[in-house]
C-alpha cells in the first residue's frame, strides 16, 4: 500500500533497492501501466478516468534508449515527439531549437542518435520530458549509468534550470544518495511496495541522530543497504556496439 502526496513546486525523491516498486510507480502515475487497485491523481487528474489531461500536463524522462530512434539525429528525434505534442511544422521547429540550445546540444542537433555519448542521450531524454513544458517531471532515475562528472552536470542542469527557473514539480527516483540529499526537498523510502518512511532529508536524518547519514536511514527502515545501479555487464555493452552498428535495421533483424 503506498499512500502519499508530492506538493506543488517541491522535488520529492523516491529511494529504494532495485525491485521496490520505483518504476512501477512512475509508470503508474504517468498512466503507461493500470494500477491493480487504489487511485491516483496528478495534477488533480484521476490517472483512469482522465488519463488524457494527465499526459498532457507531465514530462517523462527515463534512461531507456530504445524509446529513441537511432538512426534519427537529435532534432529529427525531438521533432517526432513535438508532433506527438501536436506541435507541427514551424511551431515544432522553434520548440525543438529552443530545448536544443537550452540542453546544449544545438551543436550535435544533426548527428544520429546513436553517435551520442551517455551524457548527450541524457539531455536530449530531458529536453524531450520538457517538450509541452509540464507542471510536472516525472525522472526515473536519471543519472544512472552516466559517469561521475555527466552525473553532476545533470544534477547542476535539473537543479539550476528546471527547478529554479522553470519551477516544476519533480518526482524522482534515484539509487544516488547524494543525488537524493542535493536535489530533494522532501524523500521517502520505497521497500517491498511500501513506503517506509518520507520527510526532508535533515527530518529522516535527525530522527536517528545528529551524525546520521541517509544511508543509516535507509539501512533502518528497509533493514539493508542501498547500492547504486551497477553498470551493463561487458556482454550487455558488446550487444549494444552491435546494435549502433546495424541501427534500427539490426535490431529489427532480431525480431526486436
Amino acid at each position: 500500500m503506498i499512500n502519499l502526496q508530492v506538493r506543488e513546486g517541491e522535488v520529492f525523491g523516491l529511494l529504494g533497492p532495485n525491485g521496490a516498486g520505483k518504476t512501477t510507480l512512475i509508470k503508474i502515475l504517468c498512466t503507461l501501466i493500470f494500477p491493480s487497485a487504489g487511485m491516483a491523481r496528478v495534477n488533480g487528474y484521476d490517472v483512469l478516468k482522465e488519463s488524457k489531461k494527465v499526459r498532457e500536463s507531465i514530462g517523462y524522462v527515463t534512461t531507456d534508449e530504445r524509446s529513441f530512434y537511432w538512426r534519427l539525429t537529435g532534432r529529427q528525434n525531438l521533432e517526432f515527439f513535438a508532433n506527438l505534442h501536436n506541435y507541427y511544422s514551424s511551431q515544432a521547429r522553434e520548440r525543438v531549437s529552443e530545448l536544443l540550445e537550452i540542453v546544449n546540444l544545438e551543436n550535435r542537433a544533426d548527428d544520429p542518435f546513436l553517435s551520442y555519448s551517455a551524457g548527450m542521450k541524457q539531455r536530449l531524454a530531458i529536453a524531450r520530458g520538457l517538450i509541452n513544458d509540464p507542471r510536472v517531471l516525472f525522472m526515473d532515475e536519471p543519472t544512472r549509468s552516466l559517469d561521475p562528472k555527466a552525473a553532476q552536470s545533470a544534477r547542476d542542469f535539473i537543479s539550476s534550470y528546471i527547478v529554479r527557473e522553470q519551477e516544476k514539480t519533480i518526482f524522482l527516483s534515484t539509487h544516488n544518495l547524494n543525488e537524493a540529499e542535493q536535489l530533494c526537498n522532501r524523500i521517502a523510502i520505497l521497500d517491498e511496495g511500501k513506503i517506509k518512511i518520507a520527510g526532508s532529508p535533515q527530518e529522516l536524518k535527525s530522527g536517528l541522530g545528529n551524525d546520521s547519514t541517509l544511508s543509516d536511514v535507509f539501512s533502518s527502515y528497509s533493514g539493508r543497504k542501498l547500492e547504486e545501479e551497477i553498470l551493463p555487464k561487458p556482454s550487455f555493452m558488446k550487444e549494444m556496439r552491435h546494435r549502433q552498428r546495424g541501427g534500427l535495421g539490426a535490431m529489427r533483424r532480431r525480431g526486436m
